[in-house]
């Protein structure tokens, strides 16, 4: 059976796919909310950046207090863990336990073969997995910790290379790291030891993609495939089509999405938004048209492209030397420039950089919301405050 076709909006331009994009992500208007629920509904926050999910919310609930995110994680009610392209998220106890079952496939692959694990462990590979394992099960242990362990068992291995066996288990980043106003290594723990209550089922992958069109469609299969990491998508697509309605982009290519899903008039207004140097919002589509205009993307493409330019896995956080330490800013819904935190001893500064001309209104509207951005990352802190556009 074809998948329905929406004739009254056939063809969907990027700022139509803009506005539904918004919409879904909860960015046209801050919501009264929990952060359970968003957390849920977005399928997860991407979190290797410890304080992202904090202004991923804060963007997205009105009155967005960090301490109920905190909560979450100190109860487990929420976790940070390895799931949608080898990276690391902040999901919902639930959600960790039904989708790292799916992930698997990609961390056998980035981690468990190559020249990062698989090739040089050979006949041993299985054993220091085994390893990793028991390690953990004795107690929550760093990176660092695990490699050190197993450079002592086996020697003639390269350490490194050994410690890559640890993300291809299912684990999870314990507290205190990503707990409001706290800071800790990241050690691990299994999923199992550390949700020992949670029903281990995992999702079924139609359900999954579902919930992808509710949150970022519509979307090509490409844009699926991109969000998640896995293949074999075309098939889930097509067997999903008797429950979609299908449209087309100014390319010419095939979109899906969920019949009742909310798709905007193209001209309703979208305000200023700040985002985390990792948000899934402009992350989650292969063609990032509906996000950015063409002549942002050429600036930003360091941004974009960063984690490739490495060719390491990433799963375990970026490498210091990554070209990334600017986050974005979306002004009418499209991604407009970067900003940055720089803080001193005696004062904080917020640096906004617009890479787009911005009208007077616009400029005016992005301080407004700039000072609140800056409010709420030096809540409670008595240090000078300020606002910089360069």
């Amino acid at each position: 059976m074809p998948a329905r076709t929406d004739g009254s909006a056939k063809i969907l331009n990027a700022r139509a796919l803009n506005r539904a994009t918004l919409a879904r992500q909860l960015l046209l208007n801050r919501n009264v909310v929990t952060a359970e629920k968003v957390i849920e509904h977005l399928v997860g926050l991407q979190a290797q950046v410890p304080s992202d999910p904090y202004i991923t919310l804060w963007s997205r609930i009105d009155n967005f207090d960090p301490q109920e995110l905190s909560e979450l994680l100190l109860s487990a009610r929420a976790v940070r863990c390895g799931l949608m392209r080898g990276t690391i998220h902040l999901v919902t106890a639930r959600d960790c336990v039904g989708l790292r079952p799916l992930m698997q496939p990609i961390y056998d692959r980035v981690y468990g073969k190559g020249r990062t694990m698989g090739g040089k462990l050979g006949d041993d590979k299985e054993a220091v997995t085994a390893a990793c394992r028991q390690l953990l099960k004795e107690r929550p242990r760093t990176r660092s910790e695990v490699r050190t362990l197993l450079a002592e068992r086996w020697p003639q291995h390269d350490p490194e290379a050994m410690s890559f066996c640890l993300p291809t288990l299912p684990v999870v980043q314990i507290p205190p790291r990503g707990v409001w106003g706290k800071s800790g290594k990241a050690r691990w723990a299994l999923v199992e030891d550390w949700l020992p209550d949670q029903p281990a089922v995992a999702h079924a992958i139609d359900d999954v993609v579902l919930r992808y069109l509710g949150a970022f469609g519509p979307a090509t299969v490409a844009d699926v495939r991109q969000w998640c990491g896995l293949s074999g998508l075309k098939e889930v697509m097509d067997r999903l089509r008797p429950q979609l309605v299908t449209f087309r982009d100014d390319q010419g290519r095939e979109l899906f999405d969920l019949p009742e899903a909310p798709r905007p008039d193209p001209e309703t207004p979208a305000p200023p938004r700040f985002f985390a140097e990792f948000d899934n919002v402009f992350l989650s589509h292969a063609d990032r048209s509906r996000m950015a205009p063409e002549e942002f993307r050429e600036g930003m493409a360091s941004v974009w492209l960063g984690m490739q330019a490495q060719n390491l896995p990433v799963g375990f956080g970026r490498p210091e030397s990554m070209p990334i330490n600017w986050s974005m800013f979306a002004v009418d819904g499209f991604l407009s420039g970067t900003w940055k935190l720089d803080r001193r001893k005696e004062a904080v500064t917020l640096i906004v950089r617009p890479m787009v001309r911005l009208s007077d209104d616009q400029s005016a509207e992005l301080l407004e919301e700039a000072r609140r951005l800056l409010d709420f990352l030096t809540s409670g802190s008595q240090i000078e405050r300020s606002v910089e556009f360069l």
